[in-house]
């Protein structure tokens, strides 16, 4: 599996995981303090780090790290596990996270997602949310052998790039392609009008080529729609109606039903395949498949972000946001100067 390639050996995540309750699926860190990134979030020894834990079951999970990590919660904790795990599951993009944590020495974030919704959103693209921070490279810090887990993530790396050649001409670079691939999570997402760098996803890209090239070499070499040309870094693929049908019958069914909804007039009620036919044979088909993207986005995004302040506590919150507004006229500076 792709992501494989990019499994951490760090001894100082391992360590930081060792202050946490063991049960977990998958752990992995991801951002600018894993991977260097330009810009204003180009100080990676000082960056916060970023993790998400995913487990089987989040009321056991959570019940531990309220006795090992009290503090780390804002007051929903003296709600108790099965609440916070309700919160979690039911409410933004299915992901409790706590800000602003200090664990061996080092700033810290991490969210808690459940295994099974982790999986429907890999696989459908119901949120976009974690699904889309795992289509960038990320550091892998633990895996256990769900084999259903396993297929997920390898299913929405694919459907990344099948997404992403929808929106690119017949031929393209490969940094284009994984411009494309990491602006995915981010079509629609208010943060990046208020609170993120503007240049974010080239500022994620540039720097690391090779770690992208890692992550999506051998899906671009066994997809048969496209020519990869290694050597040159080039990229064809086939942009006829054709190609692009069975291209849109293979993305995420949610993805496919925003289409569907953005497409099918009043009264209509085509049905989904009907609808992607006839966005096949539209010359605007990449904008299409990109207003989809943004209807599933920015709802979810908005909703996680109002959640944060409920799981963060208003002190965190005001200070998270600070943080990322700093870092957003960092890069405001950076460009006009």
């Amino acid at each position: 599996m792709a992501l494989q390639a990019l499994q951490s050996s760090g001894v100082a995540f391992r360590k930081i995981l060792s202050h946490f309750p063991e049960e977990l699926s998958l752990a992995f860190a991801y951002g600018s303090g894993v991977y260097r990134q330009v810009g204003p979030s180009s100080d990676q020894k000082n960056a916060m780090l970023d993790f998400v834990f995913t487990v089987d079951d989040p009321v056991a999970w959570h019940s531990k790290n309220l006795k090992k990590n009290w503090n780390h919660y804002s007051f929903l904790k003296v709600l108790g596990p099965k609440i916070i795990t309700t919160i979690q599951n039911n409410y933004g993009a299915g992901v409790y996270y706590n800000p602003l944590v200090m664990c061996d020495g080092r700033l810290i974030k991490y969210g808690v997602i459940s295994t099974n919704i982790l999986i429907e959103d890999l696989l459908s693209w119901n949120n976009l949310y974690v699904a889309g921070r795992l289509q960038k490279p990320v550091k892998i810090i633990a895996m256990n052998e769900n084999v259903a887990l396993r297929s997920a993530l390898d299913k929405n790396l694919k459907s990344a790039v099948t997404t992403a050649f929808l929106m690119l001409p017949e031929s393209f670079s490969e940094e284009d392609l994984f411009i494309e691939i990491a602006r995915l999570s981010y079509s629609g997402d208010f943060r990046m009008v208020v609170g993120e760098d503007k240049t974010k996803v080239l500022n994620i890209v540039k720097p690391n080529i090779a770690h992208f090239r890692e992550l999506y070499g051998n899906i671009l070499q066994e997809n048969p729609q496209v020519v990869y040309k290694i050597q040159q870094g080039r990229l064809e693929i086939d942009k006829s109606p054709e190609g692009q049908f069975t291209q849109l019958m293979t993305l995420p069914k949610t993805l496919q039903q925003q289409i569907n909804h953005i497409m099918d007039p009043p009264g209509k009620n085509r049905d989904v395949e009907e609808t992607l036919l006839q966005v096949a044979h539209d010359p605007d088909c990449g904008e299409v498949v990109r207003l989809g993207l943004s209807a599933i986005v920015r709802p979810s995004s908005m909703k996680q972000s109002t959640k944060g302040i409920f799981t963060a506590g208003v002190k965190k919150s005001v200070v998270y946001s600070s943080l990322k507004l700093h870092k957003m006229w960092k890069g405001w500076l950076r460009k006009t100067s």
